[in-house]
């Protein structure tokens, strides 16, 4: 992230960082469905489907609004797309249907005319609608800028006309993998220039007296996007505006992976109050996001637009000039090294319950990671394997690992002969009244209110101790990001593993409007956990995660730990995936061809692999991937290092061949382990 948009974020982006206040929006009305102000959060998706199949583009809707979709989106690449979205509507109008749709446009000015007259909102990336991408580093003299925003405003300008006359909707989407040489070359490949991306055509709506507009602002790297949606607010605010905002995580990808990612940036942003309407980008069908967005969103219906929950003494911790951190930008909270394992420069630690498992059978160890070998009599450690294992007061029949630290209640870690890797743990009150402790690490369980009291004021502090930050307040977020925000105003750098607590009735599927599932017990968990803790690890805070749901199967709770440190780009533990939902702009099937790469290649990690069906954004994503491979054409694949474009117009049977050609090339390949 960019110096400038570091220095602008100063928490002005929300009404409040220590407590839930959703941010008031202008109310825009896209046809019967009004969008932001007091409205609630809406939910949208996207058909997959060829647009000028009408009967199949119908049904797919009709299956998404069934599942409760509000708006229907339509990628329009040309004219005769755009026209066919009349036959479209007229069809879903005569079933019934009056869901408003919206035109997806990108590249065609004279398409987004043409759809502008039928559909209740259209979609333009100023990224692309009046400018190029050939990643050509510009100059300009201001007067060469200005009369290259002149240049727009006269190719914008009959579009906004037409919205205005046929009182139609417009999003302006920017997407960080299409922005324009221009802005790249002026601002850089930062949320700045996301947001001056925008902005421009904001300013020229509204110099049009236009304003039923919403704004976007999406990565597929969810820090990046946090940022400039944050930085956007600000902006906007700055200027006088309040548009709307849908927020979105772009090309997430697929299963858990699709699902943690979209949490980690959609959550985050909804926790500070900020998103009017949401779309979950799932390399899946487009039926199956719905669910995951309702489940998003749905934590939020119970907290009312103007509420804070936290006491009147949390909210006096409010630090008006706090700076909110990411990894990336090198301002992760500053922590000593406990042990010489957490907090420093270490990675995110991973802590998994293992208190109520069977403990008479080394198997048990499987699903957190150290894979045991009963023929060898040893364990392999998988590529997730976490960190300490917390027993409580149960003690295991057999061996554990000779590098898995074991935590144990206080008490009982006082009763063990051999201490070798077992460390305790405490409350507040045990820690401060006990003498026995250990002296490589002691962790406390500690609370937002407990740094008021008395023993917390008697607490000696040494470079064994680590707090394990629990909550039970409503907004849970917020009372953990005010902890984070007292323990710098007190100077205080103790290492802090986050804890959170999902029992099953968190997962409560009667609620009005669930579309339950078996597994939607699993998803739930993945999405609130990736939004409670990946918003604090975006932000630069945490030396590790404690996730606690004992309905949960171990393994879930493990994969989900290491799926939000990825996500967060604060642990990497496996291959990265950036591939896009799909549309009817996509040149091949992005569900099979995703599993097909994923197959051959999900051992290799770190890496960063963007499967892309259209030139849209996959370029500009491959910027942010290792390696892209992207729809160039019918059975075409152009193949990507980075956004330097290797190979071109491969046949997409030979392609994944090729791709893992030029990985063997750069020496980033490693045979998978059988």
């Amino acid at each position: 992230m960019d110096a400038q948009a570091i220095k602008l974020l100063k928490g002005r982006y929300c009404n409040s960082l220590t407590g839930y206040s959703r941010f008031k929006t202008r109310e825009v009305f896209i046809g019967d469905i009004p969008l932001g102000g007091d409205n609630p959060i809406r939910i949208q998706s996207m058909t997959t489907t060829n647009t000028m199949d009408t009967l199949a583009t119908v049904e797919q809707s009709i299956r998404m609004i069934d599942a409760g979709c509000e708006y229907v989106r339509i990628t329009a690449p040309s004219i005769k797309e755009a026209q066919n979205l009349a036959e479209i509507k007229k069809e879903l109008r005569a079933r019934g249907y009056k869901t408003p749709l919206v035109a997806d446009i990108h590249f065609t000015p004279n398409a987004a005319e043409v759809a502008a007259r039928i559909v209740e909102k259209v979609r333009v990336n100023p990224g692309n609608y009046a400018d190029k991408k050939k990643f050509d580093q510009l100059t300009y003299t201001p007067a060469e800028y200005q009369a290259e925003l002149d240049r727009i405003y006269t190719k914008f300008a009959p579009l906004v006309k037409v919205c205005k006359e046929y009182g139609t909707a417009m999003r302006i989407g920017t997407n960080h993998g299409s922005l324009s040489d221009r802005i790249m070359s002026q601002y850089g490949d930062t949320p700045r220039g996301m947001v001056e991306s925008a902005m421009e055509f904001m300013r020229m709506c509204e110099d049009m007296n236009y304003y039923n507009l919403v704004i976007s602002m999406k990565s597929s790297n969810p820090q990046v996007m946090v940022q400039a949606y944050r930085l956007l607010v600000e902006t906007m605010v700055a200027e006088g505006m309040n548009y709307p905002l849908h927020l979105g995580v772009t090309e997430a990808g697929d299963g858990e992976d699709g699902r943690i990612k979209s949490a980690v940036g959609i959550g985050t942003l909804l926790e500070d109050g900020l998103g009017d309407t949401v779309r979950v980008s799932l390399t899946e069908e487009p039926e199956y996001e719905i669910p995951v967005a309702q489940a998003l969103v749905k934590r939020y219906v119970d907290r009312s637009l103007e509420s804070e929950v936290l006491s009147p003494k949390s909210q006096a911790m409010e630090i008006k000039d706090s700076r909110l951190k990411t990894p990336d930008s090198g301002l992760r909270r500053e922590t000593y090294e406990a042990n010489a394992f957490i907090g420093g420069h270490m990675v995110p630690r991973v802590v998994v319950d293992l208190s109520k498992a069977n403990l008479k059978d080394a198997a048990v160890l499987d699903d957190a990671g150290y894979l045991y070998n009963a023929l060898l009599d040893k364990y392999n450690m998988a590529e997730q394997s976490v960190d300490f294992v917390y027993l409580g007061d149960s003690l295991p029949s057999f061996n554990l690992p000779g590098n898995l630290k074991q935590l144990y209640n206080h008490k009982s870690w006082q009763a063990l002969a051999n201490k070798t890797l077992c460390h305790p743990v405490f409350s507040l009150n045990e820690y401060i009244g006990e003498s026995q402790k250990d002296t490589a690490l002691n962790l406390v369980r500690i609370k937002l209110d407990d740094l008021e009291s008395e023993d917390f004021g008697a607490l000696t502090l040494d470079k064994t101790l680590v707090f394990v930050l629990e909550t039970d307040a409503l907004n849970g977020m917020q009372d953990e990001r005010a902890f984070f925000f007292k323990m710098e105003e007190l100077g205080l750098d103790v290492p802090v593993i986050i804890k959170r607590t999902y029992p099953a009735t968190e997962f409560d599927l009667t609620k009005a409007g669930d579309i339950t599932s078996a597994d939607e017990p699993v998803s739930k968990l993945q999405l609130f956990a990736a939004t409670d803790m990946g918003a604090l690890l975006v932000d630069g805070f945490g030396d590790g995660i404690w996730i606690d749901s004992p309905s949960i199967p171990t393994k879930v709770i493990t994969s989900t730990a290491f799926g939000i440190l990825q996500a967060t780009r604060s642990r990497i533990s496996k291959t990265e995936y950036i591939s896009c939902p799909s549309c009817g702009r996509t040149l091949f099937d992005l569900q099979e061809t995703t599993q097909m790469i994923r197959s051959r290649t999900s051992h290799l990690k770190g890496l960063k692999i963007g499967i892309m069906g259209c030139i849209v954004n996959g370029p500009g994503e491959m910027a942010d991937a290792d390696y892209g491979y992207v729809g160039a054409g019918p059975d075409k694949i152009t193949l990507y290092r980075g956004k330097e474009v290797v190979e071109k117009n491969v046949s997409a049977t030979k392609a994944l061949d090729h791709l893992i050609d030029i990985i063997k090339t750069d020496g980033n390949w490693i045979e998978p382990q059988l």
